[in-house]
């Protein structure tokens, strides 16, 4: 019993935390448009250095002001993602477009190859 009882269960757990880590992605505005991604890392940005020091005074490290503005600036970007998510998305429609013609193509090279090898 208990062995058909600890799959179920693991899969419930796994389950739950994908289904919270999706929540809190949805809540905080990730899965949302470009401003609200960065909204998101704007805040994120503001927040994490008090929580670190938070966590260390609560674990009983002693991080000085000084050491926390040493911490290693988030990595600026010199291009648009939304430049080059568009640019992924016209790629693949292009290609969706042209799939019924490439495909036509393909069944006519295909016949011929087999009427070549059956003669």
């Amino acid at each position: 019993m208990a062995a058909r009882l600890l799959p179920a269960l693991r899969f419930l757990i796994k389950g739950s935390l994908a289904g919270a880590a999706v929540y809190v992605a949805y809540d905080q505005g990730l899965l949302g448009s470009g401003t609200q991604g960065a909204e998101a890392l704007r805040k994120a940005q503001a927040a994490l250095p008090p929580a670190i020091q938070e966590w260390t005074s609560y674990v009983g490290w002693e991080v000085r002001t000084a050491q926390m503005n040493t911490l290693p600036p988030t990595p600026k970007f010199d291009f648009s993602p939304s430049d080059f998510w568009n640019k992924g998305v016209q790629t693949v429609m292009s290609a969706l477009s042209v799939a019924p013609t490439r495909a036509c193509d393909y069944t006519v090279e295909g016949w011929k190859y087999v009427k070549d090898l059956v003669k």
